[in-house]
């Protein structure tokens, strides 16, 4: 097996970091080093890897949108995200993009080889921490669905209204009940939400992605 793989990062002490924590390894071969985008696209043109380690945040075109035109232009390229960042946003950003493998810099040598002979191999390989990352936020869809679900119309309007600020009078006015309907859908809203006051009220349904 001889993996042919290329660095894309910004930063020359990772790009010479990472070929001195490669070059021990029989198996995979450096055939180029990259300091932006447009380097790498020119690079691409003349020479394509196996595996591209490409630093999400790089200056110029972003990561994601890198890896959309090298997807687009070099479906054969496999390409791991090799960053500090482990926002779900990036990683699912990235992943969407059709990306194989995401690992954080602080990667060691041993599971950085390992995740090049598996995305290699057409497979994902995935930093535990990522991993960790995307459990998370399907334990939060999941615990967003149930409390909204279980919320009524009338009850998302007034959760709303309450996170605005708005007093119990104010949301009547608005929403045309009266005040004792309002205090009633407020105390509901609690009991479902499992919380006992309007602020922990608030900051879960900000944490649920109930409201904004």
């Amino acid at each position: 097996m001889n993996i042919k793989v290329a660095i894309a990062d910004d930063h020359s002490l990772i790009s010479e970091g990472l070929r001195q924590m490669l070059q021990y390894s029989s198996e995979i071969e450096i055939i180029g080093t990259y300091y932006n985008g447009e380097e790498l696209l020119k690079g691409l043109r003349l020479i394509q890897p196996d595996v591209l380690l490409l630093d999400i945040s790089m200056p110029g075109q972003p990561g994601d949108e890198l890896a959309h035109i090298i997807g687009q232009q070099y479906p054969r390229v496999h390409i791991i995200a090799l960053t500090n960042l482990d926002n779900i946003y990036y990683i699912k950003s990235m992943l969407q993009q059709g990306v194989l493998g995401y690992v954080l810099k602080n990667v060691r040598r041993e599971q950085l080889v390992t995740a090049i002979k598996t995305v290699y191999m057409g497979q994902q390989y995935l930093d535990p921490v990522v991993r960790e990352r995307i459990a998370e936020e399907r334990v939060a869809i999941t615990r967003q669905t149930a409390h909204g679900s279980i919320l009524t119309r009338r009850e998302k309007d007034v959760l709303k209204l309450i996170a605005e600020n708005n007093t119990s009078k104010e949301i009547a006015e608005k929403l045309h009940l009266s005040k004792r309907t309002i205090d009633h859908h407020r105390e509901s809203i609690l009991s479902k939400m499992e919380v006992k006051n309007v602020s922990a009220l608030v900051k879960k349904a900000i944490e649920l992605g109930l409201i904004t």
